[in-house]
């Protein structure tokens, strides 16, 4: 059977290319399961975290009967004890079923329960069953937090921790280590039990060791993953370059890391640019790979606007980040903070919040610009200009910063100076998209991002574009300013850049002028 790359569901070695993870998953044998830990996997969705149970139940099977469920789809259960217990028997029933189970604890364990005490018959049957059954029992919970706002579930994981603290003093037998995975850190969820209560912190399962094993795809990790795929399929690529740059767009997501390799697969070499299958695996192809990615819909983008809606402090520290260029310190004691991190959205950058990834943060600047863009002038004046802007495939961006200026001082040069400054270079991203959209890409880069500059970089038809935005500080700035690009055209190994000028002195000279030093040449226009 021919492998493929897989985003949707549990990846299988034998059918799917993917990233090896014995390594990992040896140390969490290690450092976790030997020890009998209970803890929780919490990562982003499509972290990688069902195939990670997948392939950790396939090591420990032989030394340790493991049990493997998951909670999603399973509201039925937690609508009283009750139905808890009952149907945490039947699904652990079938689960023994498949393993060296003897028929008679089988039978012992599918008895029935009172309805007075489920619970408590619960826990005596999880006793016997692992006094009796001759190995250690490892329990795996996947989606454990389907239903966490819910009481039976506080009332599960609270049987889970008492028969944990007296197995620890020698009074009890239960499971040897539990896993709890899921996107919420169960430790800290934080819970609405009733309506008539406000959201309060619990900790119900504070018996769990942290877990903070990186599951994120490395540089390294990528390229041993195509070096198979390009062995298997014989196609040229340079596997150093294509694995460093989508480890760049996508910072090792493992989900964004395999989509993007899908459609260099499937369908990018299908399209008429490109005449084979390796010609798809270059710079050129990578760029069409992530334009289509940032167009479609999928679950993940899906999840991140529900998310947005939900939580509008997030939606917030996001805008002002991509925007306004706003460093924040990383606190995890922030509920905002803790929940855009939580949720993939955001991470702890050396002590300082920033976006999770490239691609995230293309897709959010894609996301605000389009709810702003709405009845905006200067997007309107963008799309009866954009035909003017292309000549010959080529994206002339002297003519584009020529025209937003025109458009910039007719629109708004009787706004004030406050507005101008937080607004301007959101008012150019606003511009420049609908002229690129459908066939470029852009990212502003982070680390130059402050609220003084902003650095934007255009990927046009195999071109790079870098275009800096900045706000006028005085000519000793302006002249650093003007250092800065210079020697990120060196970096960039670009001949040709451009200097945007937010100037809101009266007295400014609007306009465009030419800035040479060596063989590099700056275009500068000042609004």
């Amino acid at each position: 059977m021919r492998k493929r790359f897989n985003v949707t569901g549990t990846c299988i070695p034998e059918k799917h290319y993917m990233v090896k993870s014995k390594a990992k998953i040896q140390e969490i044998i290690d450092y976790y399961i030997k020890d009998g830990k209970y803890f929780t996997i919490h990562r982003a969705r499509q972290y990688g975290k069902t195939t990670l149970l997948y392939m950790l139940e396939k090591e420990l099977k032989g030394d340790y009967i493991v049990i493997r469920l998951s909670f999603e789809a399973a509201d039925e259960i937690f609508i009283s004890l009750y139905t808890l217990a009952m149907g945490l028997i039947r699904r652990i029933g079938r689960k023994l079923k498949a393993q060296t189970i003897s028929d008679k604890m089988i039978t012992e364990w599918n008895q029935p329960i009172s309805k007075e005490f489920p619970l408590e018959d619960l826990g005596d049957k999880i006793t016997l069953l692992c006094e009796n059954c001759g190995k250690r029992i490892v329990l795996m919970i996947d989606e454990v937090d389907k239903n966490s706002d819910n009481q039976v579930f506080l009332s599960f994981l609270g049987l889970l921790r008492s028969k944990y603290l007296e197995q620890m003093q020698g009074e009890d037998t239960t499971f040897w280590s539990v896993i709890l995975a899921g996107v919420y850190d169960i430790k800290n969820l934080k819970l609405k039990l009733h309506p008539e209560q406000e959201s309060k912190y619990n900790s119900p399962w504070n018996i769990a060791a942290d877990f903070d094993m990186d599951l994120s795809f490395s540089q390294d990790d990528i390229k041993r993953m195509l070096d198979e795929y390009r062995k298997d399929r014989r196609i040229m690529m340079d596997i150093s370059y294509i694995s460093d740059r989508i480890h760049q767009y996508t910072g090792g997501y493992p989900y964004l890391v395999s989509r993007i390799c899908l459609l260099l697969d499937e369908k990018i070499p299908y399209e008429k640019e490109f005449s084979n299958p390796s010609d798809a695996w270059t710079e050129k192809g990578l760029q069409r790979a992530i334009q289509e990615l940032l167009r479609e819909n999928n679950t993940l983008f899906d999840d991140m606007v529900k998310k947005l809606e939900e939580f509008p402090g997030l939606k917030k520290i996001l805008q002002t980040i991509l925007f306004d260029g706003t460093d924040y310190l990383y606190n995890p004691d922030n509920y905002v903070m803790n929940i855009g991190t939580m949720f993939g959205f955001l991470k702890d950058q050396n002590g300082r919040l920033a976006i999770a990834n490239r691609i995230f943060e293309m897709r959010l600047y894609n996301l605000f610009l389009s709810e702003m863009q709405i009845g905006s002038a200067i997007s309107q004046a963008a799309v009866l200009d954009r035909n003017q802007f292309i000549c010959e495939g080529k994206l002339n961006m002297e003519l584009v910063l020529e025209k937003f200026q025109e458009h910039f001082s007719e629109i708004y040069g009787d706004y004030d100076e406050t507005f101008l400054e937080e607004q301007g270079r959101r008012l150019f991203l606003m511009y420049i998209r609908p002229i690129i959209n459908g066939t470029g890409n852009y990212y502003c880069e982070a680390q130059t991002r402050t609220r003084k500059r902003t650095d934007l970089i255009i990927d046009y038809r195999g071109e790079q574009i870098i275009v800096e935005m900045k706000i006028w500080r005085g000519e000793e700035y302006q002249k650093r300013g003007e250092q800065q690009l210079f020697e990120y055209l060196e970096e960039y190994k670009v001949k040709k850049g451009y200097l945007l000028s937010f100037n809101f002195n009266k007295k400014k000279c609007t306009g465009i002028q030419k800035i040479q030093s060596g063989d590099k040449v700056i275009m500068e226009v000042v609004v």
